[in-house]
């Protein structure tokens, strides 16, 4: 997730980043309504995260100006009361949503998943090449035959697929089998190998690539 922030305070915009980016986002920064509108319009965000009480253009005025644009990002305001009138005022102008001030991390992330999941929704299921996962059973077939996977290995192939054919690091991998940070190298190592043992080891092609250095790919060979 590919996220602006538009605050001027940047202490809680560092603040924010650095939550986000422990998710997996990135984040970039406008600290004046302009910058922020500016950068909206010129280049390609999953969302916004814009302050209402900017200096010189408020949050109202760069969310109105965005959609008369032709920018849809979706719009996460960010605001210090959540009177029903102010509210008003900002569906009015383009806004998504609002988070209150001072808003608890893992609240502004689910909403910003939220937003996100909203503009671009999950597939049912995800194929490469014959492979096929079906993303609600939590079910994988190959060539028609059903994969038996560990929860982790399940948790590996899922993200493998999102991310295809591009490559995933392995600490994002840690990270999304161990959000809590206790990462384990060794059992990593082992579920990878029983997850290769299980999708590519009975087939001919090898999906699951390994870029020394860089990290883990599933695709097709080239």
């Amino acid at each position: 997730m590919h996220i602006l922030i538009i605050d001027d305070d940047a202490d809680l915009a560092a603040a924010m980043a650095e939550f986000l980016e422990l998710k997996g986002a990135i984040c970039d920064f406008a600290y004046q309504g302009a910058t922020g509108l500016s950068m909206a319009c010129e280049l390609t965000f999953d969302v916004i995260v814009l302050d209402l009480m900017l200096p010189k253009i408020n949050g109202f005025s760069v969310c109105q100006q965005l959609r008369e644009r032709g920018c849809h990002t979706p719009v996460l305001m960010l605001t210090a009361s959540d009177t029903n009138e102010e509210q008003l005022e900002g569906f009015n102008s383009g806004v998504d949503d609002f988070v209150v001030k001072p808003c608890p991390m893992p609240i502004l992330w689910a909403r910003l998943q939220a937003l996100y999941k909203r503009k671009h929704p999950q597939k049912d299921s995800l194929s490469i090449g014959d492979l096929t996962l079906h993303l609600k059973e939590h079910r994988a077939c190959r060539a028609g035959n059903e994969l038996k996977l560990t929860p982790t290995g399940w948790k590996i192939l899922a993200l493998l697929a999102r991310n295809s054919p591009n490559v995933v690091s392995r600490s994002e991998l840690e990270e999304h089998i161990w959000p809590d940070g206790d990462a384990d190298s060794g059992n990593f190592n082992v579920q990878l190998h029983q997850l290769r043992k299980a999708v590519d080891k009975p087939y001919d092609q090898a999906l699951i690539q390994t870029l020394v250095g860089v990290g883990l790919a599933l695709r097709e060979n080239q």
